[in-house]
């Protein structure tokens, strides 16, 4: 018994019938997410990298209370007051912009990630709702940290550039 939906398409090579159009469905579906997932790849990071630069700012707008905060309240293990506000606020500052950029990403993702973490187990005020958002920061930075920058970004473009 031969099925026209078991043939291809006089002189196409495809399927003809409903499996046809299911499979061209699908074929359209790929290319469309293909297409708009650079812009949630770089949707991620922008969201989180303004996030951090954004704490980053409030650091520096402040700086005697950001020293105040780091001596009194934030315990951040390891590390004096004053160094883990110099760094903290230098890390907020800088991996942000290489985050947004797509520049190094998967690096800045990274030690984004290892901040977030400190931060969040530094604060010991931390509210569920503040734990929850360090997570979903935490959730996305990892996304980009193993799926990477996507094409819309630097080191991809660098890639193309110079790769041989």
């Amino acid at each position: 018994m031969d099925l026209a939906v078991n043939r291809p398409a006089t002189g196409t090579g495809r399927p003809s019938g409903f499996a046809g159009r299911v499979v061209r469905q699908a074929v359209r579906v790929r290319d469309t997410i293909a297409t708009v997932a650079p812009l949630f790849d770089f949707g991620i990071r922008a969201y989180v990298a303004g996030v951090f630069f954004k704490s980053g700012l409030t650091k520096i707008a402040s700086w005697s209370t950001t020293l105040s905060l780091f001596d009194s309240v934030y315990a951040v293990p390891l590390l004096p007051p004053a160094l883990a506000a110099y760094l903290g606020t230098a890390a907020e500052l800088a991996l942000p912009v290489l985050l947004f950029g797509g520049l190094s990403t998967r690096a800045a993702a990274f030690a984004l990630f290892v901040f977030n973490i400190v931060a969040a187990i530094s604060y010991p005020d931390l509210t569920p709702e503040g734990l929850k958002d360090h997570q979903f920061w935490g959730a996305l930075l990892l996304v980009t940290f193993f799926h990477g920058p996507g094409r819309l970004s630097l080191d991809h473009f660098l890639h193309r550039r110079f790769a041989s």
